[in-house]
């Protein structure tokens, strides 16, 4: 992507660009972050596809991480860590923190690269997570599957079995991409949903949904009763995909 500006028409006022963090700042970030205590009462990983055509959406992903921890509220405290990857094989993980904004900021300055999905690193990495101290539940956002099928359905099927739901939010309509999407969360007990951006407060909602599960299980998801937290209750129960 190229990074020249497009020349600004007279009588504007555009809004100036927010600068994408050095890597040694997100380096910073990710070493101060896993120092943090953890004391939310349920945990969460937030991963996300960050290759380049993810680009045009990854600020509406950004704005909607935040949003969708704003709903916790009352059910519990929720310690959530960010697991990317873009590039030539990078994927990277914060630790587990309960301050989100620290999150929010680190997405704003990611910038998104060319490279191939690493989806299977993502769970591998859940099921490492798990196996040291309880996840609750993994939410995926990605628009596309370049891996072999059957290796992420053996470890989505893992992560069922540890209980750890995979919520998957797909943006675009590649049939590969929803058929493994679908399968992994089938396996894992999760949940599959379009990431649709001219839905965007249905899309917080489901998300809301989510991080009240983590928090709270499905009594607070019962008890809150929204009708994304009905959907969401539905495909826990079987009834969904």
């Amino acid at each position: 992507m190229s990074d020249k500006k497009q020349p600004v028409p007279a009588k504007t006022n555009p809004a100036p660009v927010k600068p994408r963090s050095s890597t040694g700042e997100i380096d910073a970030f990710i070493r101060q972050a896993r120092t943090f205590a953890a004391s939310g009462s349920g945990r969460l990983i937030l991963s996300l596809d960050a290759t380049m055509s993810r680009q045009p959406t990854w600020d509406l992903a950004t704005t909607l991480q935040g949003e969708m921890f704003d709903a916790v509220g009352k059910v519990g405290s929720l310690s959530v860590q960010l697991v990317y990857f873009r590039g030539l094989g990078e994927c990277r993980s914060s630790g587990f923190v309960v301050d989100t904004n620290a999150l929010k900021q680190l997405m704003t300055g990611i910038e998104c690269r060319a490279g191939h999905t690493q989806i299977g690193k993502v769970l591998v990495h859940a099921l490492k997570e798990t196996a040291a101290a309880k996840v609750n539940a993994l939410v995926y956002i990605g628009d596309a599957m370049e891996e072999n099928i059957d290796d992420l359905a053996e470890k989505a099927g893992r992560l069922g079995l540890h209980g750890v739901p995979v919520f998957i939010f797909q943006e675009g309509h590649d049939s590969g991409a929803e058929r493994a999407f679908k399968e992994i969360t089938r396996l894992s007990k999760g949940a599959w949903f379009r990431f649709d951006r001219r839905a965007a407060a249905t899309l917080a909602g489901l998300l809301s949904a989510v991080a009240v599960f983590a928090a709270g299980g499905l009594k607070a998801l019962e008890a809150r009763g929204r009708p994304e937290d009905r959907l969401m209750i539905e495909h826990l129960r079987g009834g969904g995909n």
